[in-house]
């Protein structure tokens, strides 16, 4: 499958700019970019994912598949964000059994989007 991880540049997680430092979300960007990206998986950045009130967003998507965005999350959350989104990659739907998902996949997810119809 050929996934994105999409990860919002622009997420301050509730703290205030200060000029010249990065965001949270560029600093989660960066971090997640650190390490090759699991197999089938792209990471990429988006300037907005609409979830200004949930902290740092990541979403996970790809086609004909189930798409998922995710919030609250933070740098200690890379872990388990590289091995929900590698998970999520090696599905041919997007469907990763509940149990098979991180912790923070299984409590923080803000939307499930239907795959969309070709």
């Amino acid at each position: 499958m050929n996934a994105t991880l999409f990860v919002c540049t622009t997420c301050r997680a509730g703290q205030p700019v200060v000029d010249g430092q990065p965001v949270a979300g560029a600093r989660l960007f960066t971090a997640l970019t650190q390490a090759p990206p699991p197999p089938g998986l792209a990471i990429a950045p988006v300037e907005c994912l609409s979830a200004c009130n949930n902290g740092c967003a990541v979403a996970l998507s790809a086609p004909g598949c189930w798409s998922y965005v995710y919030g609250r999350l933070g740098l200690n959350d890379v872990p388990d964000i590289l091995a929900g989104a590698a998970a999520y990659a090696a599905t041919p739907d997007g469907l990763v059994p509940w149990r098979e998902r991180p912790q923070i996949f299984r409590k923080q997810s803000l939307a499930r989007l239907p795959p969309q119809e070709r």
